[in-house]
């Protein structure tokens, strides 16, 4: 699946596509959710739940640079860097306040944009965060995730994925796949004053149940729910019932204004 209207976005000497759904201006504003894919994946197997969630919010979605039909950048690209990136591509759309989504390493990402830019994000979602220290190695996260495909993923959800990995290639995915191994989640989630919800499939290998209820407890207003049945990839597999739990979420936390 892909999504329509993808537009070309350049900054700090990156180039990535920003797919946007925004509603008409009406009187009272609509929430803004940023979704932010994985490493080797793109916006496509996040386009279910931007669709869900165009519903009634305005959405917006990333290629990041490397991934999916965004250029590869000639070196090794940071967290912080592809947090910036967002946050010009934002800017350039006019965001000006946002709950941003992140998804495996996307969640990194949300993570950092939350950090440097706090008065544009108003809560994060971390979708199957990444990287659980107890499997801080490269064959640990790939058996997890080999599992996940094998006994959790739909045949829909796994073509998405692999389908964009081979067009990221193994030389990109390699590069970058240091940088997620090395990120430090457990000691930056603490720093984020904004709501955090962990959200996990309840069969995921990749981001347990221990794993994501340390992480909602580090974080100062964390809070961890789970999508009962589902794998990793659930907010493609059980698109409904992901969207309804950041929906009710994002009604419920505190200082997010106006209520989607």
């Amino acid at each position: 699946m892909k999504l329509n209207g993808g537009r070309d976005i350049e900054a700090g000497g990156l180039a990535g596509r920003l797919y946007s759904s925004v509603g008409p201006a009406a009187d009272t504003p609509r929430r803004t959710y940023v979704l932010l894919h994985g490493i080797g994946v793109s916006h496509r197997y996040l386009a279910r739940l931007h669709q869900e969630l165009a519903l009634g919010a305005d959405v917006h979605s990333f290629d990041l640079p490397g991934f999916g039909d965004a250029p590869r950048p000639r070196r090794q690209v940071p967290v912080g860097e592809y947090a910036a990136f967002v946050r010009a591509g934002l800017a350039a759309a006019g965001v000006r306040s946002c709950v941003v989504i992140g998804h495996s390493m996307g969640t990194q990402h949300a993570v950092e944009l939350a950090l440097q830019e706090p008065d544009l994000v108003d809560g994060v979602v971390l979708m199957g965060p990444v990287v659980d220290p107890r499997r801080r190695t490269v064959v640990q996260q790939a058996l997890a995730l080999t599992r996940d495909a094998m006994f959790s993923e739909s045949i829909s959800a796994n073509a998405l994925v692999f389908s964009d990995y081979f067009r990221a290639g193994p030389r990109w995915y390699l590069t970058e796949l240091p940088v997620m191994m090395d990120y430090p989640m457990e000691a930056r989630v603490p720093g984020v004053s904004q709501p955090v919800l962990v959200l996990r499939g309840s069969q995921d290998p990749v981001a347990d149940r221990e794993w994501c209820r340390r992480l909602a407890d580090r974080a100062p207003r964390g809070s961890l729910t789970e999508i009962p049945g589902h794998g990793h990839v659930f907010q493609h597999t059980a698109t409904g019932p992901a969207a309804a739990a950041i929906t009710s979420w994002a009604r419920a936390a505190d200082g997010f204004g106006v209520i989607a």
